[in-house]
């Protein structure tokens, strides 16, 4: 078998809501962009995955002609042919899809769930909500953990960082409904780098005055080990933080220096063979690893065969505008079915009815997220022209 072309499919739609952070308080808007990647085989099997760009192009040299059941080997080459200029960017997130796509290839030549070749003992994964709701009003984020807490899901993880007394009123709102599935929730917040070091310490400090917190997501800027050591040293919730970072090589200075108790990835992590070679790296030091969000969670096969897999997170603003994947949700955990690879098939009616030739950002849609004035001097409070709720 020999893989012989690739196809990349790009598409625009609106989600139900906007996401917003303490760097984009009301979010960009409900517009997003995605794509879809395909690796043909000259035997008529696909390889599908989330994601893929232009610099594919670039690296596909590499997998035409190869046999795709050898994908770590492949990945191995797409690396070294980025060693020079850097895994980072369009780079990364194309090698990313790619090697995603590869593993979806091979489990389907072996006929299989992704979650079962991949090592998995039991086809599932815990789950966790996050809302991604700075923006939303007070009801609004009852509504989205009531939702979540009706699907048996015992925690979540609020954003906050802006405004202490709408941070603790909030956090008690996302207790409260949690509260329904277990007296002791897994509460975590996000503040997404906007505070220093020691404003981190500060902020956290209070909040923990008034609840068990879990962890505290990206206290400090996503390179300072340092500052996320002393963070973590200096308050009682553990720091989770790497959802932002690419590689083996970026995580090294965060794990060998104590700088993180949590190690987070997603689908951005190099893939699947990056990711687990970060979760391995982790396990070494009896390090838990969360992924991070992914439309459908497409990425839950991975997470059942994780050894130190603690949970996925869960967002749902209608992110899967043309696939489906073959997973759902009870009891607080993502079940995965027997579909062969990673179980997300496109929509092909739906698909072709978003399809661009090429991602154009609208005017006025802050893509991507922008840092905020003050991130890591002072807070800058949301006004009422960015969230209703003030």
């Amino acid at each position: 078998m020999k893989i012989t072309g690739y196809n990349i499919r790009k598409y625009t739609w609106h989600m139900d809501r906007a996401l917003g952070d303490a760097n984009s308080p009301s979010g960009s808007g409900t517009w997003s962009a995605g794509s879809i990647l395909s690796i043909e085989t000259d035997e008529g099997i696909t390889g599908v995955s989330l994601g893929g760009n232009n610099y594919v192009a670039s690296l596909f040299p590499i997998l035409e002609g190869q046999d795709p059941r050898g994908n770590i080997g492949l990945w191995k080459q797409m690396m070294d042919h980025v060693f020079k200029g850097g895994n980072e960017g369009e780079a990364n997130a194309a090698i990313s899809a790619m090697d995603i796509a590869l593993w979806d290839l091979k489990a389907k030549i072996a006929d299989q769930p992704l979650w079962k070749l991949l090592g998995a003992s039991e086809p599932r994964t815990k789950a966790y909500a996050s809302g991604i709701d700075l923006n939303l009003t007070d009801d609004e984020i009852y509504a989205f953990y009531s939702r979540m807490a009706d699907q048996g899901i015992d925690g979540g993880k609020l954003k906050v960082g802006l405004d202490m007394e709408a941070d603790l009123r909030r956090i008690g709102i996302m207790n409260e409904c949690f509260q329904r599935v277990t007296s002791r929730p897994m509460l975590t917040i996000d503040s997404n780098e906007y505070w220093s070091p020691k404003q981190a310490i500060r902020h956290i400090s209070e909040i923990e005055k008034h609840f068990d917190i879990t962890w505290v997501e990206e206290p400090a800027r996503r390179w300072d080990y340092e500052g996320l050591r002393l963070v973590s040293q200096n308050v009682s919730a553990a720091v989770a933080t790497g959802e932002n970072i690419n590689d083996l090589g970026d995580f090294y200075a965060l794990i060998a220096n104590e700088a993180v108790d949590i190690v987070e990835f997603g689908s951005s992590a190099t893939g699947i063979t990056g990711a687990r070679q970060i979760a391995n790296f982790a396990y070494a030091f009896e390090l838990p690893v969360c992924l991070m969000n992914c439309p459908g969670e497409f990425m839950a096969p991975l997470g059942a065969a994780l050894p130190n897999h603690l949970a996925l997170e869960v967002v749902d603003p209608f992110r899967e505008p043309c696939f489906t994947t073959d997973n759902y949700i009870d009891d607080g955990w993502i079940h995965m079915g027997d579909t062969p690879g990673l179980g997300l098939v496109v929509d092909e009616e739906k698909l072709a009815a978003i399809e661009v030739d090429e991602v154009v950002v609208p005017p006025g849609v802050n893509w991507p997220f922008p840092r905020r004035e003050g991130a890591g001097l002072y807070q800058v409070h949301p006004t009422p022209e960015e969230v209703i709720w003030k």
